[in-house]
């Protein structure tokens, strides 16, 4: 379970995204990436548990909230609210909080 979320919102469109440890993509691989419409690390995913048999989805469990967190700053979603420890949400997520 992610120990905190941060609320984006882009355009009147809002997005959740946890920070920490993905258990959703440690329990069912790819399938949140694609829930949450993040289809190019879907695939990426997929990809990478077929040719490891799996291991991957062991690695992308520890790093899957922060690239969708990243990918969600890049495409232009700005931060809306968050909730949890501001300082270890900036660890873990990489990035700065007002």
């Amino acid at each position: 379970m992610a120990f905190a979320t941060i609320n984006f919102q882009k355009s009147g469109l809002i997005k959740e995204a946890p920070v920490g440890f993905s258990w959703t993509t440690f329990f069912f691989g790819f399938f949140p990436a694609l829930i949450r419409g993040d289809m190019k690390w879907g695939i990426i995913i997929l990809a990478a548990n077929f040719f490891t048999l799996g291991i991957a989805g062991f690695v992308f469990a520890f790093i899957y909230n922060r690239l969708y967190i990243q990918t969600l700053v890049e495409t232009g979603f700005k931060i809306k609210k968050f909730t949890g420890n501001k300082a270890l949400i900036e660890k873990s997520a990489q990035l700065k909080l007002k």
